[in-house]
């Protein structure tokens, strides 16, 4: 699918602004939405929306189809009528410009858990049957969600394979056991997604209202520790007990000298096809119901796996294996039609990972940062960009601009100051022009790089587990100055 002329700023939800230690779907979400529209943006790219675990990563996520309740406002459940106001509670300190994610989550679960004792005891009938129609249209996905995440929450946060061997195993008996044993805790969690999808919608529509399409994020993998690895087990490389037997990563590359060990489990894609792939178009149905164009994140997984034994270190000693990704996206496109994809084609890329990209006409990923090192050939840099692309100042595993730049080679900076014309002074400025200058359809721009911010700002740092993913912008960061600086330079490039 061909993408317009367009441009727009990647900002994770989790970012904005808020006095409950968590950006979400509240006035702030909307006061962005009108800043991009102000500006002359019409996309808002944003990270998975589904529920985080351990290391807090929206990358490995407890669902692929379900989103995460940290999002949901308090301040809109009180003005919609899910939640009294008095009680919202005493609202803790918590930073302005961070995400400290174990109080926070402390403090909104048990804000959840009130909403929805007082929905079932005083919801309006109509908002119960709203409620109903979402569990029913849902139920292919929720009810496993549901069921997972309650016996996640019994077993204290514990991963399925070390629960009883029954459960863990998905035993149809045993689930069913469980459903009459935690039988609240099921239709809380069910509760709690579907107050994240009135929310989520509802801003959504705000946002295509005004012109503006949000951009998805679908990790290629699903977490270990996921429902979806629980309720499908013959979809993925497991041993009976539910243990992995290889998992995903990538080679040594320019993140990391050892590669990246990710731990995801690796499908089984005999299995899949012998579904006619059903796991994956329901999960592209349902990501398409969320939001109105999907990024893949590690396209060329679908062409070739870097499969690494399970009792690895590290990712150095993993091989590379050949995926049906051809005969998947022919299935898809023939289920559903043409559909909204950017494949983010970074890392090794070999013609065979080209060729199912063109064959589809997915756009592919750009990244200024990659651009300055290694001379006019260099695939990154603008004069070499087609138009069936994306270009990035930076992405999220990027160092901001600014950052990047003050740590860059000198080589590269004298080499990024031929190329621009320029001597550095404006750096992050002159990159965002350059991008979106490029004949690339798409240009992303960090909301960090609209902000100047150095590597402070960072939201995340590859290979590494901890004090990723917090980040966030203050209010009155992002003003109407910086809006009008990028709306003239998107007008002047006819975006």
């Amino acid at each position: 699918m061909t993408f317009p002329r367009s441009a727009g700023i990647l900002l994770h939800p989790t970012s904005l602004p808020s006095r409950y230690g968590i950006g979400d779907l509240g006035d702030a979400a909307y006061d962005f939405v009108d800043f991009l529209a102000a500006a002359g943006q019409s996309l808002w790219q944003v990270m998975p929306l589904g529920p985080t675990s351990y290391g807090d990563s929206p990358y490995q996520c407890l669902s692929s189809c379900a989103g995460n309740p940290m999002l949901v406002s308090p301040d809109k459940l009180v003005a919609d009528g899910y939640l009294p106001e008095d009680q919202l509670g005493v609202v803790p300190r918590f930073p302005d410009d961070k995400v400290d994610y174990g109080p926070v989550i402390e403090w909104k679960n048990a804000l959840l858990w009130r909403s929805f004792h007082y929905f079932r005891r005083y919801g309006k009938p109509h908002r119960k049957r709203r409620f109903d129609h979402f569990c029913n249209d849902n139920a292919y996905w929720l009810d496993d969600y549901a069921l997972f995440k309650a016996l996640k929450d019994h077993h204290e946060g514990a991963v399925w394979n070390t629960w009883e061997h029954d459960i863990a195993t998905h035993q149809p008996s045993a689930c069913h056991q469980w459903r009459e044993r935690l039988g609240e805790q099921l239709w809380a969690q069910k509760y709690f997604q579907f107050l994240f999808s009135l929310q989520w919608r509802e801003i959504r529509s705000y946002a295509n209202d005004r012109g503006v399409k949000v951009i998805g994020d679908i990790p290629i993998f699903v977490a270990m520790d996921s429902a979806d690895a629980w309720a499908n087990p013959e979809m993925f490389w497991l041993d009976k007990d539910g243990k992995p037997l290889f998992v995903a990563g990538v080679p040594p590359d320019y993140f990391s000298e050892t590669g990246q060990l990710w731990g995801n489990p690796l499908y089984r894609w005999d299995a899949m096809e012998c579904t006619k792939y059903k796991w994956w178009v329901r999960r592209f149905r349902a990501s398409l119901q969320v939001v109105d164009i999907l990024r893949i994140d590690h396209f060329r997984g679908f062409e070739g796996c870097w499969e690494v034994p399970a009792d690895e270190k590290t990712a150095v000693n993993g091989r590379w294996v050949k995926v049906p990704g051809h005969d998947l996206f022919e299935t898809i496109h023939s289920t559903m039609g043409s559909l909204p994809i950017i494949a983010e084609d970074l890392g090794v890329i070999t013609p065979e990972v080209r060729a199912l990209r063109d064959r589809f006409a997915f756009p592919g990923m750009k990244i200024l940062q990659f651009a300055f090192g290694s001379g006019p050939e260099n695939d990154h840099l603008p004069h070499n960009v087609s138009k069936n692309c994306v270009v990035y100042t930076g992405t999220h595993d990027n160092d901001t601009t600014r950052g990047w730049y003050e740590a860059a080679a000198s080589h590269e900076r004298d080499y990024l100051h031929r190329y621009l014309g320029r001597d550095g002074k404006d750096i992050v400025w002159e990159l965002i022009r350059t991008a979106l200058a490029s004949p690339a359809s798409m240009a992303i721009v960090p909301v960090q790089d609209l902000l100047e911010l150095g590597t402070e700002a960072r939201m995340n740092k590859p290979s590494v587990a901890c004090g990723n993913w917090a980040w966030r912008y203050t209010e009155g960061q992002l003003h109407d100055g910086i809006g009008r600086r990028l709306r003239d330079l998107t007008q002047l490039y006819a975006r």
